[in-house]
């Protein structure tokens, strides 16, 4: 039980440390844009990329695949700025949903990978890795669902109760997370290492 607290509290403290704060980007990008009301949409979305980050991070975790870390380190961010503009350009909600689906599936499959080099640093040698990969996926999902929570308050006090517009709030919101990404993606391509 003790072990399973550790990695559930490494899951839930990676996904919602400010020092990882491109999850959080990502995250924000892709439910900020939906209102309070619009909850199943965003849990549609949610579930998708926890599909895909579930399976990449248990596949490399499990040594099934070998990822370059410096790129999907580079690749993180280049699905926050995708996501980004893909709400920017895409006026049609129910287009823009089905796309984001299969965005935030894929892009998951990107974010698993980055989880799984962390929590891989964490087991070290250890053979044992089926409790703590369960338990630490456990922390992420419900530390994930957390920052959803929050993040669809903001947009509900931002809309709802400050009365900007829906629009305006969806332009802010993932102009400024691009330009964050799109910094992070300089910064990042300049220490990729091809091996």
């Amino acid at each position: 039980m003790q072990d399973f607290n550790l990695y559930f509290s490494f899951g839930w403290q990676h996904i919602c440390d400010w020092k990882g704060y491109d999850h959080i980007l990502f995250i924000t990008a892709l439910c900020g844009i939906y209102l309070l009301k619009e909850w199943k949409k965003v849990l549609i979305l949610i579930t998708a990329f926890t599909i895909g980050h579930s399976l990449t991070l248990a596949l490399n975790v499990l040594d099934l695949i070998h990822v370059n870390t410096s790129i999907i380190e580079f690749l993180i961010p280049v699905t926050i700025a995708l996501t980004c503009m893909l709400s920017i350009l895409n006026t049609n909600q129910t287009s823009t949903l089905k796309i984001n689906y299969i965005a935030a599936l894929f892009f998951g499959l990107i974010h698993g990978l980055g989880f799984s080099s962390y929590l891989k640093s964490l087991l070290g040698s250890s053979d044992a890795v089926t409790g703590p990969l369960f338990s630490f996926n456990l922390g992420l999902e419900l530390g994930q669902l957390f920052l959803v929570i929050l993040i669809q308050l903001l947009t509900f006090l931002i809309v709802s109760v400050l009365g900007i517009s829906r629009r305006d709030w969806k332009l802010f919101l993932s102009s400024a997370i691009f330009g964050i990404a799109f910094i992070m993606c300089i910064e990042r391509f300049q220490l990729i290492n091809i091996e």
